[in-house]
């Protein structure tokens, strides 16, 4: 769960009223985030787009990693031949 600190937290209203204002912030990161509340519950936070576009390529990297350890599995279970064919696991299905 993230945290945020008092000056992070706005209404919707008050963000809405000095929208320029907020930008600034973001854009000249004297604020890293921007937490933007509707009926005392965050809805949507503000980042700057260099942060944004971290936190994309952070996301691209874990699922290239994800999908290259899926990948060495998959051929791990080849080389130790702990491998079935579909038949057979239909077939197992249907006796469980």
């Amino acid at each position: 769960m993230v945290a945020y600190s008092s000056n992070e937290l706005i209404s919707s209203s008050e963000f809405a009223k000095k929208f320029g204002s907020y930008l600034s912030m973001i854009k000249d990161a004297s604020i890293e985030k921007l937490a933007i509340l509707k009926n005392n519950k965050v809805e949507a936070v503000l980042v700057s787009k260099d942060e944004y576009e971290k936190m994309q390529e952070a996301l691209k990297k874990q699922e290239a990693s994800e999908f290259i350890a899926s990948i060495s599995k998959g051929l791990a279970d080849i080389d130790s031949g702990d491998i079935y064919h579909i038949d057979d696991l239909w077939d197992k299905l249907d006796e469980d």
